[in-house]
């Protein structure tokens, strides 16, 4: 997979859409859902970055009937990946990133339940 620079920063000059790359990072798919919920924005908003950010090649998706579920794209270059952790690490204090991540601590420590019901 080829992804270029300037298109990579790009995609990641949104805070929406950093703060949802950063959260995947963490969790290994997640629905629109609970993207919505941890970063407290409206679904259409979110839909329409995550869209952005799959068209970017950093998110693949794969539906489950009515929801959609996002994950870090696996076939990221290296560099792609070193970038997001380095990124990820040196953010983790800071908010909002921080308060993302409890929020949506907070919701996936209900497994086994429907989240997006």
């Amino acid at each position: 997979m080829n992804v270029l620079p300037t298109e990579l920063f790009a995609a990641l000059s949104h805070d929406t859409r950093l703060r949802c790359v950063l959260l995947l990072r963490v969790f290994e798919e997640l629905c629109v859902c609970d993207l919505t919920h941890a970063i407290g924005t409206a679904q259409p908003h979110m839909s329409r970055h995550l869209a952005q950010l799959r068209q970017a090649g950093l998110v693949s998706d794969r539906k489950d009937g009515l929801w959609v579920h996002y994950r870090i794209n696996p076939e990221l270059p290296a560099w792609v990946t070193a970038l997001l952790d380095q990124t990820a690490q040196g953010v983790a204090c800071l908010q909002p990133y921080e308060r993302d991540l409890a929020a949506l601590t907070q919701v996936s420590s209900r497994q086994g339940q429907t989240r997006c019901a």
